[in-house]
């Protein structure tokens, strides 16, 4: 717990950092976009800002998921990143993309005059480099993860449980690959003296972040309404139950994921009486119990000797349950939750 905790708040410092870093990238290009009256710089000043709000909706998702558990919320708040990780993403797909598409279009109808493109190559290269290196930082974070989790990095891009690291990931390099668009855009536009390429370079940008925010919004929702954890970690799991030999059985057996690298997970067991039976047994004085069972004269001196040690079987079998669910938390540290119903 206090690992996860600890990898929260170092995203958060990230974010700050990423922050930072987007807002002064907005500015420049959106100087630049004045200067130079590029569509295809206004798309990416237009990107930055999406990026500033969004990675600030990020910040502000972890800050919730790392809330303590209430009894409104038993299973605490770890959801909540992927709820502001799934606004992001529709953030993106309407201030993002539809506004560099809209002016794209716009800018086809009534082409701009392109001026000081010189300041504006400037300010795309600088961009790139700032760009570029929070890139190569969301990308060793999200691999480190990927390696931690036992997934691939395609595997724990599709369906890793850290939405946050995923988003900024997804988003820095849409970001590195709208400058190249928009530096391709503005060199055609200057090489053949028409802003269409301009305009046509926006409209590219708007739909690259329509892309990226629609994968956003998949995989975020997909995390909401309960998506199960990877089935070969399912079955590690699982396998504790089934090798234990007090267990004889096991059905409906579920892994959801709670986000932030907590599982919850739920199985009904049919649990070995037999088993069960020899384990109270061991507890036992037998010698003394047959001497007892040999006294009785009455079915009530029975029936009380049997409800007796019918409670003690079922202390028994409180004790198993509590052994096997400690079992499966140290050795499946992320499951925080275990619901196990007797058969």
């Amino acid at each position: 717990i206090i690992y996860v905790v600890f990898i929260l708040y170092v995203l958060l410092v990230m974010f700050v950092v990423f922050v930072f870093s987007n807002s002064l990238v907005f500015a420049f290009k959106l100087c630049a976009y004045v200067y130079t009256g590029s569509a295809a710089l206004l798309s990416e000043a237009i990107h930055s800002l999406a990026d500033v709000l969004n990675q600030c909706l990020l910040a502000f998702g972890i800050a919730q998921s790392i809330r303590k558990p209430s009894p409104n919320h038993p299973y605490g708040f770890s959801r909540a990143r992927y709820v502001y990780s799934l606004i992001s993403g529709v953030g993106i797909f309407f201030l993002g993309a539809g506004v560099t598409v809209y002016h794209g279009i716009t800018g086809l109808f009534h082409p701009p005059v392109l001026e000081f493109l010189p300041a504006a190559f400037a300010v795309l290269t600088g961009s790139l480099m700032l760009e570029g290196a929070t890139l190569i930082t969301a990308f060793r974070q999200v691999s480190l993860s990927a390696q931690e989790g036992g997934l691939t990095f395609k595997e724990y891009v599709l369906r890793g449980r850290d939405p946050t690291a995923v988003a900024v990931l997804v988003e820095d390099s849409a970001a590195v690959t709208g400058i190249l668009l928009a530096g391709t855009a503005l060199g055609l536009s200057h090489i053949t003296g028409n802003s269409i390429y301009d305009a046509i370079g926006s409209i590219a940008i708007g739909g690259l972040l329509g892309t990226i925010a629609l994968f956003l919004i998949q995989r975020n929702s997909s995390a909401l309404v309960g998506r199960s954890i990877p089935p070969i970690r399912l079955k590690e799991i699982v396998a504790i139950l089934e090798n234990d030999v007090i267990v004889r059985s096991l059905h409906d057996v579920k892994a959801v994921d709670l986000g932030a690298d907590l599982v919850r997970f739920k199985a009904e067991v049919h649990f070995d009486g037999m088993e069960l039976t020899r384990l109270h047994m061991k507890t036992m004085n037998l010698e003394k119990a047959l001497e007892d069972v040999q006294h009785f004269t009455t079915v009530a001196e029975l029936e009380d000797f049997m409800i007796e040690h019918g409670e003690q079987i079922l202390d028994v079998l409180g004790s198993e349950v509590d052994r096997i669910e400690k079992e499966i938390k140290n050795r499946a540290p992320e499951v925080r939750h275990v619901d196990l119903e007797i058969l």
